[in-house]
């Protein structure tokens, strides 16, 4: 079983272990990012960062791909459909960030992202996908760069596999799948086959990195089991449940875990609101951390009473008087 938990190589970066937290836009900041490593995970990527604003020297994106201070290593995604905006980017990404690997969205299926060119629009048009991954590749200078796809646009149009050998072709150092069409959105479920057939196509050629339906330890093990992924990537999973990485890697050295107390999680909660307040501000922090908190508070005793408070909170004070009212053990 041990044998499940392994080293990752990405082009000329080393990682521990395989498993990672996936890029969630909206979510994925330093505080969240930094909280995961804390607990485990091996590898991490920032929420997509716009090549657009990027060239634009827009300073709120700069924020977005910020090293967490416990990050030893970690990727920048990037999205976008023009090639020389994608390359511009990649460029400022390596100047300002020094990030060991540089990923592209390939996959995100958000209507005003797609419209662009970019996103899952990307696994749609194998060429343009080549292009920009060229680009990147090219203007990163020795920085790897990896891709994170689709299964295709919709049921109709699964085609995984040309985007995947266009990405190849392109000279990208690992590539992600999340087996959903963009059609789907996150809804239904993620077609594991299609994961195991894309490891099957690639046959070692690049590491192959799987995404989607994996909420708890015994997803990732059977994941990995499944399908011959080299790493897995926790999104939703990891959402108020850190943790997840640590148990998550119990689980495949030895056999199981211990889930961790409710005052743990909530503890850890409120590290993640310090570490958020002092990257941004206290009301940005605190308007966050009411999904977040609820999140943490989900399964413990009195959880539905604290997240009727939880939505209100408006300090870091609020969260204290919150959690000091109940008992948490």
């Amino acid at each position: 079983m041990s044998g499940l938990y392994h080293p990752v190589k990405i082009g000329n970066v080393s990682l521990k272990g395989n498993l990672f937290l996936a890029p969630v836009a909206g979510y994925s900041d330093m505080a969240f990012r930094s909280v995961c490593v804390e607990n485990g995970a091996c590898f991490t990527y920032t929420e997509m960062v716009s090549a657009e604003a990027l060239v634009r020297d827009n300073f709120k994106t700069e924020i977005l791909m910020k090293r967490a201070e416990n990050e030893s290593a970690y990727s920048v995604q990037i999205f976008g459909g023009d090639s020389d905006i994608m390359a511009q980017a990649t460029k400022i990404v390596t100047e300002k960030t020094h990030c060991e690997v540089i990923d592209i969205n390939c996959g995100c299926p958000v209507p005003k992202i797609v419209k662009t060119g970019a996103g899952s629009a990307l696994t749609r048009d194998p060429d343009r996908l080549y292009k920009i991954a060229k680009a990147v590749i090219d203007a990163a200078e020795g920085t790897p760069v990896t891709v994170k796809i689709r299964s295709g646009w919709d049921k109709p149009s699964i085609n995984w596999k040309d985007a995947a050998q266009a990405a190849i072709e392109a000279g990208v150092n690992a590539i992600t799948i999340h087996p959903r069409t963009r059609a789907q959105g996150y809804e239904g479920h993620s077609d594991w086959s299609i994961m195991k057939a894309l490891v099957e196509y690639i046959d070692g050629n690049v590491p192959v990195f799987g995404s989607g339906d994996l909420f708890k330890p015994e997803d990732a093990k059977k994941m990995l089991e499944e399908t011959g992924v080299d790493a897995v990537m926790f999104a939703r999973g990891a959402m108020g449940n850190p943790f997840i990485f640590k148990d998550a890697t119990s689980l495949l050295i030895n056999g199981s875990y211990e889930p961790v107390s409710a005052k743990v999680r909530i503890e850890t909660g409120f590290s993640e609101l310090e570490r958020l307040v002092k990257e941004t501000s206290e009301q940005h922090a605190c308007l966050e951390m009411r999904k977040r908190f609820s999140a943490y508070s989900k399964g413990i005793q009195n959880g539905a009473a604290l997240r009727a408070q939880i939505v209100h909170a408006s300090t870091v004070q609020d969260y204290h008087n919150i959690f000091n009212s109940v008992i948490i053990e």
